[in-house]
């Protein structure tokens, strides 16, 4: 992993081009060395940084094609053009005979840029998933443009100035959403979107995203029996041919993934599973059922706090947007033991969530849900006027039950969903300055689940959520995470899950086959009993979380790391100072756990800044 940059509508001379061309690709490519190619022109330039397979460029009669991933299209016929003749000389061919309606006929997961000087035309575009992301910004009349901002910015037109929304979001989300960023007039590509630039305007355009079939309802046979066969095709299309490895925290998706590699290949998976020596986080007991159960060549590494302390400035290094996923740090020391084991590219299970419905939000979203079937007048005439007018009620707990589901049931989706929000539980007004709060808007991270959440064409509310999920939580937080993680050990992530076939599949299973009542995955575990062990299938999600809040209690080296970042912050004036010294000194030691998130998400916000020396 690693991208592709470059510009329209600037030039110096044609070697000076070129410099900066491969100077933006160097910053792509300095975490896993990867190949740097580069086109130039007078007013023009692309550089793509990527490993062989995943790295694609072609310029002939005034075009000008780069693509970085695993481009594949859904048209037979080009298809096997892309076969004979390679995927960029196909794109820039077809682009020219039938201009934007090749994009719906785009598949795989990957970021493009077309560039034609015969009509001055640029074209960018990402995969509709989201995996190869794609950052933007119009400038003294040019397009510059980057995989990632760290390479945006080095172009001479580019802006680096930091957006005060961006931070507030980071706070708020724990990572910035799309399409805003941390730099003021700079845009990410939403997934499955591209943006078509010419006389210096710029235009986005959505070409493709999930379509939900929400009425189809097969037969459970003929739906197992298609699963089945998409999964392992999806294993065996995202494997490839090299030696692949596959990460195995314990859970349904994880141990799905492994399973099939070991049957798609005809050999013993490589598996890769992170432990922690700590109460309540390791799952490595699961992890251990699904390799032997699978017969894995089982590798095992237990983070500890010093791994941490070592890794926190690295994993700051790695984003081009502050990211305050803690769970980065056990992926990227999963992926540094599959490098040192010989392997350069690694499977995730990630998505699989999204698309069959597992996350425990979904079935807590349906309880809520069913009070919205009460009659208004009977809810607002009776049974609210009675729970909360009985004097002392909140003194008993069946009565403080009742008053907190109302409460919540009355909240629209997707805001329900942010109920219990980190940031809102302490308040803005504590935890920001004055100053800070002056620029930037506390309802737009709100407003901004809002716009994606109505974007969608389904009418279940498992669907609905899933859509949510499927940018928010995927696209803008997990792939982001394991795909940085790995390109920090130097190792390539891909999800077998995400194939569009498979994605596809998901998208016409009926809703109850996603969420049952309140039982999460209904179908996808039922089509994998017997394939799975049973106690995973019925174990409770865990996944790789950091017991960061815990260690940060004993661990001086990791205090200490915590308490100078935060110090440091305290003088960007972004943060209150009061409110810092109250999370360290009071809330931590309250519950390490819950206050620990706090302290990660602040302290890896100093590290990237530190790391940009900002």
């Amino acid at each position: 992993m690693s991208g592709l940059c470059g510009w329209s509508g600037y030039g110096v001379s044609l070697d000076e081009n070129r410099h900066l061309a491969e100077r933006m690709g160097g910053a792509l490519a300095r975490f896993d060395a990867s190949d740097i190619q580069v086109s130039v022109g007078e007013q023009s330039a692309l550089a793509v940084a990527a490993h062989d397979g995943s790295s694609h460029l072609y310029q002939k009669d005034g075009l000008q094609v780069a693509i970085w991933g695993q481009l594949r299209f859904s048209d037979a016929g080009l298809s096997q053009q892309a076969q004979s003749e390679g995927a960029a000389k196909t794109l820039a061919e077809n682009w020219r005979s039938i201009g934007e309606r090749i994009f719906p006929r785009l598949s795989g997961t990957f970021s493009l840029c077309i560039m034609d000087r015969t009509t001055g035309t640029t074209v960018l575009a990402i995969d509709r998933i989201g995996a190869y992301p794609l950052s933007y910004q119009l400038s003294g009349g040019a397009l510059v443009f980057g995989s990632s901002a760290d390479a945006l910015i080095l172009h001479p037109l580019a802006q680096s100035e930091i957006n005060p929304q961006g931070l507030y979001n980071y706070v708020f989300f724990h990572m910035v959403p799309s399409p805003a960023s941390i730099y003021k007039d700079h845009q990410r590509l939403l997934p499955g979107e591209y943006v078509i630039y010419r006389k210096g305007q710029a235009e986005t355009r959505k070409y493709r995203g999930i379509q939900f079939a929400e009425n189809e309802d097969l037969p459970f046979p003929e739906l197992k029996q298609e699963f089945l066969r998409v999964l392992r095709s999806s294993v065996r299309d995202t494997a490839g041919t090299q030696q692949v490895g596959a990460f195995l925290s314990g859970g349904t998706d994880s141990s799905t993934i492994a399973g099939m590699l070991g049957e798609v290949s005809g050999q013993s998976a490589r598996t890769y599973s992170i432990g922690f020596d700590a109460k309540g986080y390791d799952e490595m007991e699961y992890a251990r059922i699904a390799a032997r159960h699978f017969s894995t060549q089982h590798h095992e590494y237990y983070v500890t706090p010093d791994d941490v302390v070592a890794a926190i400035p690295q994993i700051a290094s790695i984003f081009d947007q502050p990211f305050g996923n803690a769970s980065a740090v056990p992926a990227y020391y999963c992926a540094r033991m599959a490098k040192a084991d010989g392997l350069h590219k690694i499977l995730g299970g990630d998505g699989g969530d999204e698309l069959f419905g597992g996350n425990e939000r979904y079935s807590k979203q349906y309880i809520f849900s069913l009070y919205q079937n009460i009659p208004l007048a009977l809810r607002k005439g009776m049974l609210e006027p009675a729970i909360f007018g009985i004097p002392g009620g909140q003194r008993l707990p069946l009565l403080r039950k009742a008053r907190s589901y109302i409460e919540q049931a009355s909240i629209p989706l997707p805001a329900r969903l942010e109920t219990y929000n980190l940031l809102d539980r302490y308040g803005p007004q504590q935890v920001f300055t004055q100053d800070f709060l002056a620029m930037a808007d506390t309802e737009q991270p709100l407003f901004c689940l809002a716009e994606t959440y109505r974007k969608t064409d389904a009418k279940s509310l498992i669907n609905q959520l899933l859509a949510l999920d499927m940018k928010i939580t995927l696209a803008d937080n997990d792939l982001p995470k394991v795909v940085k993680a790995c390109e920090l050990a130097g190792m390539e992530a891909v999800f077998p899950f995400l194939n569009d076939d498979m994605v596809n599949f998901s998208a016409r299973l009926a809703p109850l086959h996603k969420l049952k009542g309140t039982k999460l995955r209904y179908f996808f575990k039922e089509a994998l009993r017997g394939i799975l062990p049973d106690q995973i299938i019925s174990k409770q999600k865990h996944g790789f979380g950091l017991p960061f809040g815990v260690w940060l209690q004993n661990h001086k080296p990791l205090q200490d790391l915590a308490a100078d970042s935060l110090s440091d912050l305290k003088l960007r004036n972004i943060i209150r100072a009061d409110f810092i010294d109250k999370l360290l000194d009071k809330h931590l030691g309250e519950h390490a756990g819950y206050h620990g998130t706090m302290v990660w998400v602040l302290m890896m916000l100093e590290q990237w800044h530190r790391q940009r020396r900002q």
